[in-house]
């Protein structure tokens, strides 16, 4: 598939982009000169890992993701809020690494965990010296555990082999002789399929960057997703198309004060509109995502300000070791705390946290006498 812009789609193309470029340059200023944008580009990661769930089809609480992150769980996590936290953690690992690290050959094989690298890479996949050695006859063989040692000695070898062949470094008879297996519990194929080749799919997704750096930020960044969502390099990491956007965003200097909520704004498009058959329309709606994306950010901004300025006002004049300009700090940076967790953060008692939260005067969200929680809303 082509993912060339032509002349007549560039045209119907162009006040998206406006719109896009300017709301994005406007964020970026903002967060990038305000007080309190480190504790944004912090809420941003828990915002857009619930936002990537969204826009997959699933519902995962904003509360229930801070809580698990603080290894707080007040019950047994669910999937979805498992795969909710490895988004978070992507970001968080994408924000603290080089702005192009994300897009390069060793980012990809580190973030998707495959076993072969890309071209330009100077990682090899470890291989053990020594051959995997099999039992001598009659040595044993009347143990206990001989059958399950058995066994395991006969996965060992075919996953050598199956290694083996995925380094090239299998002969031809060999590479013959492995059937092709498929897992009993999964009869369509689902988890096994040979013929879905996540490498090639993300090497075929790679291929499209020169065209993306060659267009202005915005739009390569909506080619860039617009071909992860028709390749479809990952089964399981499907999510980590939007966060690689955020990171070429970055790597392009368009918003470096923070990692771009792409899915925050995605989340705001509607369904038809995102899923068209029609590929302008798809990147209307893509460009659409940046622009809302941005405009919620600004919100965001002049909420927290004005939440920093009212707790300013509670602190000023105290003490110079006082822990309330640290507690706002925190709060800035979570979109809901508990008295453990500042009293963790903190390194203070719980009621010591307690007291301080009184002392700041922020919102209590839950309306319960006990596990209660504040925030900013």
């Amino acid at each position: 598939m082509r993912y060339d812009i032509d002349g007549s789609m560039l045209q119907s193309l162009l006040p998206f982009i406006t719109a896009a470029e300017d709301a994005m340059a406007r964020l970026d200023e903002r967060v990038l000169r305000s007080s309190v944008g480190e504790g944004f580009a912090e809420r941003s990661h828990f915002f857009d890992a619930a936002g990537a769930l969204w826009v997959a089809g699933e519902l995962v609480h904003v509360e229930d993701l801070v809580l698990h992150d603080a290894h707080m769980d007040s019950r047994a996590p669910s999937h979805e809020l498992t795969i909710a936290h490895s988004v978070l953690r992507t970001r968080r690992r994408i924000w603290t690494g080089e702005p192009a690290w994300a897009l390069g050959a060793s980012g990809l094989a580190t973030l998707t965990a495959t076993l072969g690298v890309g071209e330009g890479s100077t990682q090899e996949t470890k291989r053990p010296d020594a051959e995997i050695e099999t039992v001598e006859d009659g040595e044993d063989e009347d143990g206990p555990l001989a059958a399950e040692l058995a066994e395991i000695d006969a996965l060992l070898a075919r996953s050598q082999k199956l290694l083996d062949i995925h380094t090239g470094k299998a002969s031809a008879g060999e590479t013959a002789a492995v059937p092709a297996t498929r897992r009993n519990d999964d009869p369509l194929g689902l988890l096994g399929d040979d013929e879905w080749d996540e490498e090639q799919r993300l090497a075929e997704w790679r291929s499209v960057l020169p065209l993306a750096e060659a267009l202005p930020p915005v739009l390569g960044a909506a080619i860039l997703f617009e071909a992860w969502e028709k390749i479809e390099p990952l089964r399981r990491q499907h999510w980590l198309g939007g966060l690689l956007v955020a990171s070429h965003l970055r790597a392009r200097g368009k918003v470096t004060s923070h990692l771009f909520s792409f899915f925050g704004g995605l989340k705001l498009v509607r369904h038809e509109r995102r899923r068209a058959r029609d590929r302008a329309t798809r990147l209307q709606a893509f460009l659409e995502a940046m622009h809302l994306g941005a405009a919620a950010g600004l919100k965001e901004i002049d909420r927290l300000t004005l939440a920093r300025t009212q707790m300013e006002l509670r602190f000023r004049g105290r003490r110079s070791n006082s822990s309330l300009p640290e507690l706002a700090d925190f709060i800035l940076s979570r979109p809901m705390v508990s008295a453990a967790m500042i009293a963790r953060h903190l390194r203070i008692t719980p009621r010591g946290a307690l007291n301080l939260v009184n002392d700041i005067g922020i919102r209590e969200i839950t309306g319960r006498g006990r596990y209660r929680a504040w925030g900013i809303i």
